[in-house]
């Protein structure tokens, strides 16, 4: 039974045995902070990795771009393997495979063993997001979830947007074997504090696996990520990118139709009836499209508009990114108490506000003024992510939670890379289309490097004009949440249907 109490304390779990809820959650922070750091700690060792392997740079992306697939690629799976497998052993199984694919990384002797160490860690990954998030849901009553999840807001949150900061640190002071070596005794501390703190707390039962639906969902959210992940080198009319954009949106579709009809499916779809889940869902997508987008873009216009290093462009985010990581638990309180609407649309408010300035940027603005702007951003992202998340969650009963988590997180991964392919495109294209020609180069190449600044600054401004219109959108979706917590209620269901701890 979920028990009214305070946030850190005893509960008991699925087989009714006490556990101590205060380390359990400590435990999943740390974790789950060490697998999400993951998602961005090498955007900055790029140049180094090229070096050192003696790959080109479409050749070291895959370290990213397959990371994101995978990682992708599993969290439908998810929500299968809470329904079936005790956490306990699930967690343990996830954070020993993102072990094991970090020591892989660590001793790497080629390219092709770093790239299959990456994409092993995005296996444990992809399982460790939604469990921490299913679990703080299930584990505390539905008036203390927004206090919960604002917790794990600083893992979701935090731990990727400090990743390229801690990245240039410790190439300019190490090497790029430490970005994985410093992680594994805290991975290799967590799977063995595990044994004896983490407990089963979600209800499981034997569900058989539809081998149909992993090959659907595989190949379908696979290629759909592919295509919107190549579109910034590529472009939207190259034929690898219509193809797997066609292909993925094609086998997620059957995906979806074969979900509906399913009397067990594999993802439920069905999550979607209820209205607040899917305001909640569409308004975290649409505002992670503005966040993911936008930090992709600022450090390039740091690095090539005002030659800063890859490390001081990432220094120049983390004030942002401690923002981010300070405000998630200060809002989540803020939830169990006013609800999710007036934070959302305050949230976007500032948002919508901090993005504006961007667009009239120009190759001599202040870096402290980004920093500013920046922060600004970061502030109102976090009065929405995890309270639109929460309010989404508590609009669905127990059972649900799980599909819900996996609906909401692939969701948002591939609204990612949507924002992510239509800002880096825009940019692009505005560039290149208001680049001076080529003769003015030799004619009077004062003239032309002038141009081609002017032209990349214009590359900018359309891009931030986008992401003001993700921006302005979610601002709209935010007045369509419930006024009202549901915490209440919930918390009466909670108690009448049982639930781990």
């Amino acid at each position: 039974m979920i028990k009214e109490g305070k946030i850190l304390g005893n509960a008991t779990d699925t087989n009714g045995k006490s556990y101590n809820r205060s380390l359990l959650v400590i435990l999943l922070l740390i974790g789950t902070f060490c697998t999400v750091l993951n998602q961005t700690i090498l955007s900055t060792a790029y140049p180094t990795l090229m070096k050192a392997f003696d790959v080109s740079t479409s050749t070291v992306q895959w370290l990213t771009t397959g990371f994101l697939l995978v990682n992708g690629i599993m969290i439908p799976i998810s929500a299968w393997l809470l329904t079936t497998v005790s956490t306990k052993w699930l967690y343990i199984a996830a954070m020993s495979t993102f072990l094991l694919g970090t020591v892989l990384c660590w001793t790497a002797v080629s390219f092709p063993m770093l790239l299959i160490g990456r994409l092993v860690q995005a296996v444990g990954v992809g399982v460790s997001m939604p469990l921490l998030q299913t679990m703080m849901l299930t584990i505390f009553p539905a008036n203390q979830r927004g206090t919960a999840m604002g917790l794990a807001g600083i893992v979701i949150g935090l731990a990727p947007a400090i990743g390229p900061t801690l990245s240039g640190w410790v190439i300019d002071n190490w090497t790029w074997r430490d970005l994985f070596g410093m992680i594994v005794p805290i991975v290799a501390i967590v799977v063995i504090a595990s044994f004896w703190i983490m407990r089963s707390v979600l209800e499981t039962h034997k569900e058989p696996l539809d081998f149909i639906s992993v090959i659907l969902s595989t190949i379908g959210f696979g290629s759909m990520l592919y295509g919107f992940s190549s579109v910034g080198d590529d472009g939207w009319g190259s034929a690898i990118v219509l193809s797997t954009l066609a292909i993925g949106a094609i086998f997620v579709g059957l995906f979806i139709w074969r979900q509906l009809v399913m009397d067990e499916p594999f993802l439920n779809f069905r999550v979607y009836k209820s209205r607040e889940f899917t305001v909640s869902a569409i308004l975290s997508s649409v505002v992670n499209m503005a966040m993911v987008g936008v930090e992709m873009v600022i450090p390039l216009y740091l690095q090539m508009v005002k030659g800063m290093s890859a490390f001081h462009s990432g220094l120049t985010l983390l004030a942002g990114a401690l923002m981010m990581g300070i405000m998630s638990p200060i809002t989540g309180r803020a939830f169990d108490r006013f609800g999710a609407k007036r934070l959302a649309v305050m949230g976007m408010f500032l948002l919508t506000l901090g993005t504006l300035p961007f667009v009239w940027i120009t190759k001599d603005t202040a870096t402290i003024y980004i920093v500013l702007l920046y922060a600004i951003r970061m502030f109102g992202i976090a009065m929405v992510m995890m309270p639109a998340t929460t309010a989404g969650m508590n609009a669905l009963p127990l059972n649900m939670i799980s599909h819900g988590t996996a609906v909401n997180n692939t969701q948002r991964q591939v609204a990612s890379s949507v924002g992510t392919a239509i800002l880096i495109s825009v940019l692009t294209n505005v560039t290149k289309g208001n680049m001076p020609a080529k003769h003015v180069l030799t004619t009077n190449p004062l003239s032309y490097a002038n141009g081609a600044i002017n032209a990349t600054l214009s590359g900018y401004h359309a891009a931030f004009w986008i992401a003001i219109g993700f921006s302005f959108i979610a601002l709209i979706i935010a007045f369509f949440l419930k006024g009202k917590n549901h915490s209440e209620h919930l918390a009466d269901e909670d108690s009448t249907q049982g639930g781990a701890a």
